[in-house]
């Protein structure tokens, strides 16, 4: 019997499901806490329906990347991340973490380097985003002067909702806290660019989520800095005016647009040519941010 239908699913989203653990011992490094397991499947979706086809190790990708940037940035801000591999069951290993549980603030924490997707679409009906204005004469893609915070709503159903700052304060009820928030998504932001910069791709937004730990202690939690998450252009050949070439899902997303699907569920099985060009994207994002094989993660999580 797998282990996984033993344990109680809490949540399943579109890619993630999260399961319920016992809770920690001192053993495990902190103390009595709540704990969760936290899978990431092959899935994908695109315009909020699943496609029936996986990607193959879309998910350890997924999750190998949470891994590395956790690690990069607990100098920042504490993660959630307990382990990758003691406490995962052998089934999903290399593909999910045992996390802290914690109390999700109800906002999405987006992060833009760049002008672009829904930003670009608002910037050219406003001249802002989120209520930001910014410089005229921008062009699509184009590097902003500096990063801007632009949070969302997290919906449940449909589309999460663009909202300003203000509108971010009342949905957490606490503008002191959600100050920092802002402040740690920028410094996050601004860390991962640098680094992704130097090793020759360009992060052009981001989304974080974050939560208290039982102790109240402001937290990062899901996934971090992933091709979900982010927008990641090879810097090479990069050019403001148009839209760029990215190693996230937007390789599904341009091939679903030109399929003739009317965007409504069920959503349509994917070619196998746009299932393996859309894994090796998801590959060379990990490998060429992580510096490493993909292989070297599969043996250090026992994958």
């Amino acid at each position: 019997m797998s282990v996984l239908s033993e344990l109680p699913l809490i949540a399943k989203g579109k890619v993630r499901e999260i399961y319920d653990l016992h809770e920690g011992s001192a053993a495990d490094g902190e103390g009595s806490v709540p704990r969760l397991l936290m899978v990431a499947s092959d899935r994908i979706s695109t315009y909020d329906a699943v496609h029936p086809t996986p990607i193959p190790d879309k998910g350890k990708v997924l999750t190998g990347l949470s891994v590395f940037w956790f690690g990069k940035t607990r100098e920042i801000v504490a993660n959630h991340m307990i382990s990758a591999r003691d406490g995962v069951p052998e089934e999903v290993r290399g593909r999910a973490m045992v996390v802290k549980r914690l109390q999700m603030l109800p906002v999405e924490c987006v992060v833009r380097g760049y002008i672009t997707g829904s930003g670009w679409k608002d910037y050219l009906e406003t001249g802002a985003v989120s209520g930001i204005p910014l410089p005229p004469g921008l062009e699509e893609s184009e590097r902003l002067p500096e990063p801007i915070f632009t949070p969302s709503t997290k919906a449940t159903d449909g589309h999460d909702e663009a909202i300003d700052f203000q509108g971010a304060c009342a949905l957490v009820g606490d503008a002191e806290l959600m100050g920092r928030v802002r402040d740690i998504s920028i410094e996050l932001y601004s860390f991962a660019a640098e680094h992704a910069r130097q090793r020759g791709v360009i992060l052009a937004d981001t989304k974080f989520e974050f939560g208290l730990d039982s102790h109240g202690a402001l937290t990062i939690g899901d996934e971090v800095l992933t091709p979900d998450s982010s927008r990641y252009w090879p810097a090479d050949g990069y050019q403001p005016g148009r839209g760029q070439p990215s190693f996230d899902k937007q390789y599904v997303r341009d091939w679903a647009s030109a399929s003739g699907w009317d965007k409504l569920p069920p959503a349509p099985e994917i070619p196998q040519e746009i299932v393996q060009g859309t894994r090796q994207r998801y590959l060379e994002a990990y490998e060429r941010i992580t510096g490493e094989a993909f292989g070297q993660w599969l043996s250090v999580c026992g994958g």
